[in-house]
């Protein structure tokens, strides 16, 4: 029986035909699989359309240069998860340092050996695929615990550093509403809302699963999007059909004063500052565990002590039997948030709902409010 092969391809773009032919013939001669582009539009068009594995990208082209081309490689989700190294005879550190910001995973220095760039070629070659491994392994280990894992809710005396307020009414026992407070570092907290599509006995389960994805990938290795990404590759692999979540996550970091917002497919997050109304961060994103390629919202903003940020569930904000007085594109939520202005944290949550509602209790969808104070 023969064994399945797997080759590798290696897209190598470069204006310099004699650095394209010499790069393509010394991968050829080791086995890879070689595309070639002499410009940045038709570099682009190919990576969308056959997705290699591994981009050698030179930086000075007429037209778009190799961080223009980056760039919007990384916008487009059928390729910002594909590892680029740079090519160049750019030696100045910042030039190196605006490709490693941009996303490059490597930065070789021209004039190049071959064999050099071969080597660097393996090298993030197996990183991929220790990468994949991975996400491949943890999607593995979640299938097997998604009916044993139990959901345990985070409360504010469970992480009183974290400053959170939260209201959360399941209208059932098996409520698709959730949410997550997540300690990354000193000062630093991850704070998640989440709603399932479909309210069954699997979604209780597949809670607790999302909840361990959380912990595992949100810490101060990967930005919060790239966090995000990984989560979604996992539930890609782990959701029923037509299973699917909603999700705000916010990353606050006390110590810079910044924090960073990533909609995927929620209502929009509230923020509030210390000296003036609330406002909504509006945001596009795809769902969680629906698309193998998405794109989600994101926004980073700097705060202020005192600053507060609600993330809530669309229970909130849907009409519900006539019972929520707030519908999509009222001012009443805003307005329910600046009147507990100056009401403590761990109770303004609460307080918004019963601004909101006439009877909350009768309403018939989960409701979450959580509330940060910076």
């Amino acid at each position: 029986m023969e064994n399945s092969k797997r080759q590798f391809t290696v897209l190598i773009v470069d204006d310099n035909l004699v650095n394209l032919k010499l790069l393509a013939t010394t991968l050829d001669n080791y086995g890879y699989r070689t595309l070639t582009a002499i410009d940045g539009p038709t570099a682009r068009k190919i990576a969308a359309s056959e997705k290699p594995d591994l981009i050698l990208l030179d930086i000075k082209m007429p037209g778009e240069d190799g961080f223009d081309v980056i760039r919007k490689l990384k916008k487009n989700p059928a390729t910002s998860s594909i590892p680029v190294i740079f090519l160049s005879g750019m030696i100045e550190l910042e030039s190196k340092l605006t490709g490693f910001e941009l996303g490059a995973v490597d930065y070789i220095t021209k004039p190049f050996h071959p064999l050099e760039v071969l080597a660097r070629v393996r090298l993030h070659l197996k990183l991929s695929i220790a990468t994949n491994s991975l996400i491949n392994n943890q999607a593995d280990k979640l299938k097997q615990i998604m009916e044993a894992q139990t959901t345990m809710l985070t409360t504010p005396a469970c992480q009183p550093n974290a400053k959170f307020g939260v209201y959360y009414r399941a209208l059932e026992e098996a409520g698709g509403d959730f949410y997550e407070v997540l300690p990354i570092s000193d000062d630093i907290y991850g704070y998640f809302v989440a709603d399932f599509s479909g309210h069954d006995i699997k979604t209780s389960y597949l809670i607790s699963s999302v909840k361990a994805l959380l912990k595992q990938n949100c810490t101060p290795v990967y930005k919060p999007i790239e966090s995000m990404n990984i989560i979604n590759e996992v539930l890609i692999k782990i959701l029923p059909e037509e299973k699917y979540l909603t999700a705000c996550y916010a990353s606050l970091n006390r110590r810079t004063r910044s924090m960073t917002i990533i909609n995927a497919g929620h209502p929009p997050a509230v923020y509030q500052s210390v000296d003036g109304d609330s406002r909504f961060i509006m945001l596009d994103g795809d769902v969680l565990g629906g698309f193998d390629s998405v794109s989600f919202g994101e926004e980073e903003i700097t705060v202020a002590p005192g600053d507060r940020i609600f993330l809530y569930s669309d229970g909130l904000v849907e009409p519900s039997q006539g019972k929520i007085l707030w519908t999509k594109g009222s001012a009443k939520l805003l307005e329910a948030c600046d009147a507990v202005r100056n009401e403590p944290i761990k109770t303004a949550p609460q307080q918004i709902v019963e601004k909101l509602s006439h009877d909350c209790p009768q309403c018939d969808d989960d409701v979450i409010v959580l509330g940060i104070e910076v």
